[in-house]
């Protein structure tokens, strides 16, 4: 996919990881950018464009399809985790992180889908996507469901180049309490991001964690 002249859409991304691929995009040439905030009051940036987009409302999300019909890229990059076991994870929260990363994909998948022909959407996903994490527990599941959905759209949306990103932890307010040592930059998933797109590729790999645990997978 040509990035140059692209219109793209990133949700999630009043900071963070969102905020790069927003900034990103723009610096590979895209011609407008829309950020999914939940209050667009409190985003300022001089070439962003802010939407109302909380991905868990079908309404919203349906309202951002139908007002922003000229994009032709969407990144999936909303996201939420929580630290917890299998025993100890608290039903309702893990009710919302499957509402944020599972859901929210498929939401706007749904809504966006048919003008996305010839475009991409990219949906953000995680190591754990491919490897259980104890202390992770339901954050690991919404990945993995978010991951087999993303195969199963890949399928379905044949005009549209489906990508999925794979990374372990990034340098984010989500990753705050992980050593530096552990984690990439924002901008390093960004960059291997873009490249991808502009090489029609269906899969990104951003970090040896990433590869690692895929090679694992595979080899098993």
């Amino acid at each position: 996919m040509e990035i140059t002249g692209a219109v793209a859409l990133v949700t999630g991304a009043n900071r963070g990881l969102g905020l790069a691929f927003a900034q990103g995009l723009l610096e590979a040439g895209a011609k407008k950018v829309y950020v999914g905030v939940r209050d667009p009051g409190s985003f300022s940036h001089p070439d962003l464009i802010p939407v109302q987009l909380d991905v868990t409302d079908a309404e919203q999300v349906k309202a951002a399809a139908e007002q922003l019909t000229d994009v032709n890229l969407v990144i999936n990059n909303a996201g939420v985790a929580s630290i917890a076991t299998p025993l100890s994870t608290d039903v309702e929260d893990a009710r919302r992180q499957l509402d944020v990363n599972y859901l929210g994909i498929l939401r706007v998948a749904q809504a966006f889908a048919p003008q996305l022909r010839h475009g991409a959407l990219v949906n953000m996903l995680s190591v754990a996507s491919f490897r259980p994490l104890l202390n992770l527990a339901t954050y690991a599941a919404s990945k993995a469901a978010a991951w087999s959905l993303t195969s199963s759209l890949r399928e379905e949306l044949e005009d549209t180049l489906v990508v999925a990103v794979h990374a372990g932890f990034i340098d984010t307010d989500m990753a705050q309490s992980v050593p530096a040592d552990q984690k990439i930059s924002p901008q390093q998933v960004v960059q291997t991001t873009i490249e991808a797109l502009e090489n029609d590729e269906t899969e990104v790999l951003a970090d040896e964690v990433s590869r690692a645990a895929k090679a694992a997978l595979v080899s098993a």
